[in-house]
């Protein structure tokens, strides 16, 4: 898009500016441009949806629904990843139609992935296009924009299998919006400071020292807990993946009792994968101790296995079943996501805390074991809080049978990886001297 051009005075030359306006056109206003790319993304990833449905839809798979109904299941889809809860209705040929048989809650944090890439695109675009005080027109019109095409999607989706909330169906997808545009136009400007305007460096020169000091070790403290998890999830992810890979046969063989075809298979396929991410945070659960569930009244951790009856999804033959040996030893996996967070903290050497005990207690070793008992504290709690975030974000329901209880035991899992990564962060810290050289010595 053409950058909005300087407003030339109009006291001097104005038929110079109106001839430089029609040769090089006439900007779009910022507002309409918000609502442009934002339309562009949601024009893109319903396609990207709704494309393997008419797929299955014109091989034979859904040979009892109209096309329109397989148009009104794609909105439902792209409603759900934004995460608005869906109302199954009318499940089985003699199901009364009025009746309301559950809810689908369970969020594909893969597909959900396609939507905030297309808004973070729309941030960049929007905010390559602004001046720093105009950058609140193109957000604002692409917000509401997106507030509007969610309440028509709502509306025009609704039938007799399935039904949202218009208001939800209004709200929430903003959320994701929120957050890919705001990302995307900070990643454009280089910095919040250039995003809004304001003078970062200014406002710090102007604080005291101690405030400086302080919001600078609550920060690090902060990164230090985001690190550890990430570094743990991360951690968990790689479990994932040789975990499929050592049940790789069990998993085929479930694939091919479905026989779903060729085009079923590709869509069995694409459904498996949106569930990925869902997937690496049950089994953080499970490595933390904390757990998660496939089903009413299943528990699956390195503490306690106990699984019911489970449907015939190719992916589910990968959980661990039976009594595995020494598997508690998995419990240390987090503790060793928390030492990265220690050694991060010990790196930036913003541990102001530190230098406050030690003016107030003599003893060395008592001020380092009070700011690094403080450290594993506050690290902790962070983690735990983004624990719960995440654990809440890959639970929900399927709105069948037993499968009504999907996902990690949040609190649960909370509280053991704070626990665990605290414990790491503490060990993080006191080993990683050991590991540093000094290059004055060296010198």
């Amino acid at each position: 898009m053409v950058a909005p051009l300087k407003m030339m005075s109009r006291e001097k030359k104005p038929m110079k500016a109106v001839m430089l306006r029609l040769r090089n056109g006439w900007p779009m206003p910022l507002a309409l441009q918000g609502v442009f790319e934002i339309l562009q993304s949601v024009v893109f990833c319903l396609a990207l949806i709704t494309l393997p449905l008419v797929a299955v839809y014109f091989s034979g798979g859904f040979l009892e629904d109209s096309f329109e109904a397989i148009l009104q299941f794609g909105g439902l889809i792209w409603l759900l990843v934004h995460g608005v809860p869906v109302e199954i209705l009318n499940l089985g040929p003699e199901a009364d139609p009025s009746s309301v048989t559950g809810w689908l809650t369970l969020i594909p944090l893969g597909l959900s992935l396609v939507p905030f890439l297309f808004c973070l695109r729309a941030g960049r675009r929007i905010a390559r296009a602004s001046y720093t005080d105009q950058l609140w027109q193109g957000l604002a019109g692409a917000f509401l924009a997106y507030g509007a095409i969610g309440t028509g999607i709502g509306f025009l989706a609704n039938n007799s299998y399935a039904r949202v909330n218009i208001l939800a169906a209004a709200f929430i997808p903003l959320i994701i919006a929120l957050l890919g545009l705001i990302i995307g136009a900070r990643r454009e400007a280089g910095s919040w400071a250039r995003l809004f305007g304001v003078d970062m460096a200014g406002y710090i020169q102007r604080i005291s020292p101690h405030r400086r000091w302080a919001g600078s070790y609550v920060w690090h403290v902060i990164v230090a807990g985001f690190l550890g998890y990430v570094a743990a999830v991360g951690i968990s992810g790689l479990l994932l993946t040789i975990n499929l890979g050592v049940h790789w046969t069990d998993v085929a063989n479930v694939s091919q009792e479905l026989r779903p075809g060729p085009i079923g298979s590709a869509a069995l396929t694409l459904v498996q994968l949106s569930f990925i991410p869902n997937a690496v945070f049950w089994v953080l659960s499970w490595i933390s101790g904390g757990g998660f569930s496939i089903g009413t009244g299943s528990t699956l951790s390195t503490l306690e296995t106990t699984v019911g009856p489970l449907p015939s999804i190719p992916m589910l033959a990968s959980l661990p079943s039976g009594d595995m040996a020494h598997q508690w030893l998995f419990l240390l996996i987090p503790v060793a996501a928390g030492i990265v967070a220690g050694w991060y903290f010990l790196r930036v050497g913003e541990n102001h805390l530190e230098d406050w005990f030690a003016r107030r207690i003599p003893f060395n070793a008592l001020s380092l074991g009070a700011s690094t008992a403080c450290l594993a504290v506050f690290t902790g709690v962070v983690t735990g809080l983004l624990s719960l975030v995440g654990s809440w974000l890959s639970s929900g329901s399927l709105a069948i049978g037993r499968l009504v209880e999907i996902g990690p035991n949040m609190w649960a899992t909370a509280g053991a990886l704070a626990l665990q990564i605290g414990l790491g962060t503490a060990i993080g810290y006191l080993i990683a001297p050991l590991f540093e050289t000094d290059p004055v010595l060296e010198g």
